[in-house]
């Protein structure tokens, strides 16, 4: 449930490999990438990718604005403020936008500045985990910024489930689809992220089946507190992926988006609207879970005390004899009798089976 923030930057001590999705590396790179929060940056001409490779991101933007069909992807991970202000100063990013990309707790929304785009969206990630216990972590967030421009695209990343590798090579792997510009790389964000909101909700649905069958086994295993407790991790994950409807339906209409990637975004859309039934659907079931839960508990509280009240029922009868015969009265019925006290004690035996059978058999014991 919460944003699980990496501290740890890229940087050229880690493999090559792993930044490059099994690439062959590059030669050395220059001392400006050492401890940078920059991920991969890249120029793109006619959809394909440009053999010169540099993490001098003004020097990318530099050769994408001479191009006439290119743009700059640059991507970043946990940005530090000065290192954002640096790539505001090359990119022409408006002040609220760096102030925004160096923060995490961020909902799902778009701005417009002048011809700069910003999306923010929510990414979600599920917590593997043996059995649903009442701390489970289920859902984990993060926040992925997106600085459109004419020539130019700004992947801002925070938390852990946000990687945009996948996406990167995918749209390397369509040059069709990634000569449509920067908003080609938008598009293919937001469909991985909406993706993943449809995987973490169908994961969750069997963590939800799992508690079910828990609540109502013949000896429930499931308490309350684990109901409780997934339902909290259900409304952090509603809160990531319900506010990104009305931004990305505006989107959809949106003028700065070109035409043909239009109609994908409506697919990415439908996707959308499709989750957030489903997580509707989810909440529906889980409260009615709670319900029956906290039902089976009244039940189950309603027959302790019925079978209180009928051991107490039966411990009164004996206690009520008993008290009358340890009374200091001369003139009791058998008293001074040879077989007196066992005749009591027969009565007192006879009340208290008689008890229990009637009480066995009107379902109180």
């Amino acid at each position: 449930m919460r944003i699980g923030i990496q501290h740890q930057r890229w940087t050229w001590r880690l493999p090559l490999e792993r930044l490059l999705g099994g690439r062959r590396p590059a030669p050395k790179p220059s001392a400006r990438a050492q401890g940078s929060a920059v991920v991969e940056c890249a120029v793109y001409r006619d959809g394909r990718r440009s053999s010169t490779r540099t993490f001098d991101f003004a020097a990318a933007y530099a050769e994408a604005r001479q191009a006439r069909a290119g743009f700059v992807w640059l991507g970043l991970f946990e940005p530090g403020r000065a290192e954002m202000a640096d790539v505001a100063r090359v990119f022409g990013l408006h002040e609220l936008a760096v102030d925004d990309a160096v923060t995490a707790d961020h909902r799902a929304k778009i701005d417009h500045y002048g011809e700069v785009t910003v999306i923010v969206l929510r990414t979600t990630g599920y917590v593997e985990h043996h059995e649903l216990t009442d701390t489970s972590e289920v859902v984990q967030t993060g926040v992925v910024m997106m600085f459109i421009g004419p020539k130019f695209v700004i992947t801002v990343r925070h938390g852990a489930p946000s990687a945009l590798r996948q996406v990167r090579a995918g749209l390397q792997d369509r040059p069709r689809h990634l000569a449509l510009g920067p908003w080609a790389v938008a598009h293919a964000v937001c469909d991985q992220i909406v993706d993943s909101y449809l995987d973490v909700s169908t994961l969750i649905e069997t963590d939800l089946e799992t508690l079910e069958e828990m609540i109502f086994a013949r000896r429930a295993s499931g308490g309350i507190e684990h109901v409780h407790q997934l339902k909290r991790e259900l409304i952090e994950f509603k809160r990531a992926v319900t506010p990104l409807q009305r931004p990305l339906t505006s989107l959809i209409d949106d003028r700065a988006v070109p035409h043909a990637l239009r109609s994908y975004l409506r697919d990415v859309n439908d996707t959308l609207a499709r989750v957030v039934d489903r997580i509707g659907n989810l909440d529906d079931l889980l409260t009615s879970i709670l319900q029956a839960r906290l039902a089976q508990i009244a039940v189950d509280q309603n027959n302790d005390l019925r079978k209180i009240a009928a051991w107490g029922a039966i411990a009164a009868s004996q206690t009520a004899i008993a008290g009358v015969y340890g009374m200091n009265f001369a003139n009791l019925p058998a008293l001074h009798w040879r077989y007196g006290y066992p005749l009591v004690f027969a009565v007192m035996v006879s009340v208290g089976v008689g008890l229990y059978v009637s009480f066995r058999r009107s379902g109180w014991l």
